[in-house]
C-alpha cells in the first residue's frame, strides 16, 4: 500500500488530495483546500509552505503529485502559479517525499478517459471512483485526480515489470 498526496496549487486557493492505492485499487483517505489569504504575496507562499507541511504530518505520504506547470495567457499568472508550486514541492522534499508530474490532460485521461473533459466531469468520476457522497469542492477533486492518475500509471508500470495482465 502507497499513500499519495495530490496538490492541485493556486496561489489563492490549493486543493489537496490523499488516497492509498492497494492491490485492488485506492481508498479515499481526506481532501480539502488550503484558503491562502492576503496580499502579499510572499507570505502567502509561506502559508502554502506551512498548509502542505502540516498535511504531510498528519497524513504521511509515501509520494507526492502535482499537476505539470501549463502555458497560460496572463505571465503573471502562470509565474503565480508557478511559485505556488514551487511552494508545495520544498514543503515535501523537507520530508524526503519524492514528487511526480503529470500533464493536466494525463490526468483527465485517467480519471475520465478523455483529456478534453472539463473539472465537473473530473469531479464526478472522482467522487465515483473513490465513493464519495458528500459535497466536494473542485481544487480537492483536480487534486485527487492527480492522485488517481499517479495511482494508475504506478499499477500499470508494476504489471509491465512483471509480466502481469491488467
Amino acid at each position: 500500500m502507497t499513500r499519495i498526496l495530490g496538490i492541485d496549487p493556486g496561489s489563492r486557493l490549493t486543493g489537496f488530495g490523499v488516497i492509498d492505492e492497494t492491490a485492488t485499487g485506492y481508498q479515499y483517505i481526506a481532501s480539502g483546500c488550503l484558503r491562502i489569504k492576503g496580499d502579499n504575496f510572499p507570505l502567502r507562499l509561506k502559508q502554502i509552505f506551512a498548509g502542505i507541511s502540516d498535511i504531510v504530518e498528519q497524513y504521511q505520504p509515501a509520494e507526492m503529485v502535482i499537476e505539470q506547470v501549463f502555458m497560460h495567457k496572463n505571465a503573471d499568472s502562470a509565474l503565480k502559479l508557478g511559485q505556488a508550486r514551487g511552494a508545495a514541492i520544498c514543503a515535501v522534499q523537507l520530508f524526503d517525499i519524492p514528487v511526480y508530474e503529470y500533464a493536466a490532460r494525463q490526468v483527465k485521461q485517467a480519471v475520465v478517459g478523455k483529456g478534453s473533459a472539463d473539472k465537473l466531469q473530473v469531479q464526478h468520476m472522482v467522487k465515483i471512483l473513490l465513493g464519495i457522497t458528500g459535497e466536494l469542492q473542485i481544487d480537492a477533486s483536480d487534486a485527487l485526480g492527480i492522485s488517481i492518475c499517479h495511482a494508475n500509471f504506478q499499477q500499470t508500470q508494476r504489471r509491465l515489470k512483471t509480466g502481469m495482465p491488467s
